[in-house]
């Protein structure tokens, strides 16, 4: 019964990511046409400020509501007023700090953008414990219903906008309008409401967990920030998109898996914290399904990006076609860093997470450093080169923790990756048959997902089994 229920909200919650990721995709494709490059890098410039704030209200308080057990209303409601509070900060901290921001990147028309933008962290932090209570309930459902009404509603301000000649704005209000809506529907759906009530013994407990986390995600947040914000400020807006544009590919279909796991794992692991083996066996599952589902679609994404990008992008945006394939191998492996961060999280060590995550940013950071002046191209390397070295730092402490080592996850995930570099070295070759963009991706996609099937039966892949049988269950349930 409770892997049923483990099963069926992973799957709410993946076509919850699906949904809303499609749609955001589609919606870019159709604005890059529309907009020049230089108008993204300014848009992806100003988010990386609303990111880092937002950590703030992402991490932290909602995971440790999630993590105790006996969490109730007063909890809720002390995370809930917490929350305001910090929010209504950081948007003045923004909303005062705009024009230093501006004058820093020398791009004075920047502050208004990030005071509207930084709305989006007022408006999160209305939405956090929500959030946290649907996680904590195992009630994703809600969550496909609000996530797609506010992705729809933006999708449609933003083409428009775009078509008005509304520039920087048209991404600006879709960004604002598809998490204020999202907040909307989360409201009128989830039965939780705050109550007149607040503990700041109960938030002294919950942070004591949740600071931890909140440092991580902040370290994390940076980090992986900073490569746009020195990008944006040593080199142009142009070469800031192409970089934020070959991101957008690969992570539209990472943030759909492992969004979807990651949410489910965190409060399902929570519940068996003291059943080591079960833990352990939850780790392996994601670990080896993840990499299943994830690893052929970042090789095939890699193989196919430069027909893809000319025909749904046009030929201005193949300058990205380089820091896509990068971030495709970037992000196969990001699985096995969900799975093992998680599983720490479960066991209540989030002093051990905090630790990880400092090691990882002191090398991360020296690797950055050192290759920031030689190009935007050097830095994206970088970032592979940190991702390959933190799979094993993340792993690490769960060879005492679950009895599962690095070595034992990459046996697991070994034959996955084995067929999924075959078949991309065979769908690349179809490149030399000099075909249109059109013809060309018409062959590759086919080709390439039959080899991967036919070698999931002829090998007899458990995995390929399990997530045929989770579908058809999904489906027959349904």
């Amino acid at each position: 019964m409770q892997n049923n229920k483990i099963i069926n909200n992973f799957l709410w919650r993946f076509l919850e990511r699906c949904g809303a990721q499609g749609v955001t995709f589609i919606v870019s494709i159709v604005l890059a046409r529309f907009l020049n490059p230089d108008v993204y890098g300014t848009v992806a410039l100003v988010t990386v400020f609303t990111t880092i704030m937002q950590v703030f209200v992402d991490s932290g308080m909602g995971n440790a509501l999630i993590q105790k057990k006996d969490a109730d209303d007063l909890d809720f409601s002390s995370v809930f007023y917490f929350n305001i509070a910090i929010c209504s900060i950081l948007y003045i901290i923004m909303f005062f700090t705009a024009p230093i921001i501006a004058g820093f990147y020398d791009m004075p028309d920047l502050t208004p953008v990030i005071r509207v933008l930084s709305l989006v962290i007022i408006i999160s932090g209305i939405k956090n414990v929500q959030q946290a209570y649907v996680s904590r309930n195992l009630i994703f459902k809600r969550f496909f219903f609000s996530t797609l009404g506010g992705t729809l509603g933006a999708a449609v301000v933003g083409i428009v906008m775009a078509c008005l000649g509304f520039g920087v704005w048209a991404l600006v209000a879709q960004m604002v309008f598809n998490v204020l809506v999202d907040t909307l529907i989360l409201w009128l759906t989830v039965k939780w409401r705050p109550k007149l009530m607040f503990s700041f013994q109960r938030l002294k407990s919950l942070f004591s967990f949740g600071w931890k986390l909140l440092a991580s995600a902040l370290l994390d947040t940076v980090y992986n920030e900073l490569r746009q914000l020195i990008i944006g400020k040593m080199y142009s807006s142009d070469d800031l998109a192409f970089f934020n544009q070959g991101e957008k590919f690969p992570k539209v279909i990472v943030t759909n898996i492992n969004t979807s796991i990651d949410s489910v794992l965190l409060p399902t692991m929570s519940t068996e914290q003291d059943n080591r083996e079960r833990v352990r066996a939850m780790t392996r599952r994601a670990i080896r399904t993840s990499t299943y589902l994830m690893m052929p679609m970042m090789v095939g994404l890699a193989v196919c990006a430069e027909p893809l990008v000319s025909l749904i992008l046009t030929d201005k945006w193949l300058p990205c076609v380089p820091f896509l394939r990068i971030f495709c191998f970037t992000f196969a492996f990001y699985p096995i860093h969900t799975a093992n961060l998680n599983a720490i999280k479960a066991m209540g060590r989030s002093d051990m997470f905090l630790k990880l995550e400092v090691i990882k940013k002191v090398y991360g950071l020296a690797i950055l450093l050192s290759t920031m002046q030689f190009g935007v191209m050097a830095m994206a390397y970088s970032l592979l080169v940190s991702s390959i070295i933190s799979q094993i730092v993340n792993s690490w402490p769960n060879r005492k923790l679950l009895d599962y080592r690095y070595i034992d996850q990459l046996k697991d995930m070994l034959p996955q990756i084995g067929l999924s570099l075959f078949m991309g070295v065979v769908v690349f070759c179809v490149r030399f048959l000099h075909l249109s963009s059109w013809l060309t991706l018409l062959i590759q996609v086919p080709l390439g997902a039959i080899i991967y099937i036919v070698g999931s039966k002829i090998f007899r892949f458990e995995s390929f089994n399990y997530v045929l049988n989770t579908a058809r269950n999904f489906l027959k349930h349904k």
